[in-house]
């Protein structure tokens, strides 16, 4: 269910502005993409997992809260990340 180190050091090193980058919504919006797309698997599964299910819910609200505030910095950083991670928003 969870992201592994070596994959998370991947999406670092592809969505990172800068050397060390961790923290930009780039690379948040990254990891959480991928922990999300992780527990859809696992509720293909687990149907009535519903205490994983809220969990999911809050990382859909986290992104989403993410993807506005990249949204309101910078529209072209935006599209590029959206393109990239397949999100349709």
């Amino acid at each position: 269910m969870s992201i592994t180190a070596e994959r998370k050091q991947e999406l670092i090193k592809k969505f990172a502005i800068k050397e060390g980058d961790t923290g930009s919504p780039e690379v948040q919006v990254a990891i959480l993409t991928e922990r999300i797309n992780n527990l859809t698997d696992h509720f293909k599964t687990n149907k009535k997992d519903n205490h994983s299910r809220r969990g999911l819910l809050t990382m859909v609200a986290t992104r989403r809260k993410l993807l506005d505030y990249a949204r309101s910095k910078s529209e072209a950083r935006y599209t590029k990340l959206i393109t990239e991670l397949g999100i349709r928003r």
